[in-house]
């Protein structure tokens, strides 16, 4: 069974940054590719980005893109999600995703709520 651990979320004010780790239970280079998830208050859940684990090809959702940087360290099994500038609307909570054979795994999720 993969676990997905998130940590890293938190406080902070508009315009500032904040990194969450996502770290897996088992070897990354068994993953096809990680990423992040967010569920804001009310509403659906919301593609953040992505990262394939053997190029290192990053993707990202329109509404982060040129602020929030996906990044892996394979021999630590944990994918990374740097947020920067962050806004109001970033307030949310974000999930950690891995892909395997086909399989999608969520894990529980970490809170981030930026003030204005």
């Amino acid at each position: 069974q993969v676990r997905l651990v998130e940590s890293g979320g938190g406080l902070a004010q508009a315009g500032e940054s904040l990194r969450l780790s996502c770290a897996a239970s088992e070897r990354a280079f068994s993953f096809y590719a990680m990423g992040w998830f967010r569920q804001r208050v009310g509403q659906e859940r919301e593609f953040v980005g992505v990262i394939k684990f053997s190029s290192g090809e990053a993707w990202y959702g329109n509404s982060v893109k040129d602020r929030f940087t996906i990044s892996r360290d394979n021999a630590k099994n944990t994918v990374y999600l740097q947020m920067n500038t962050l806004k109001p609307e970033d307030t949310a909570v974000y999930y950690c995703n891995a892909i395997k054979y086909g399989l999608n795994y969520w894990g529980k999720g970490t809170l981030v709520t930026v003030s204005s």
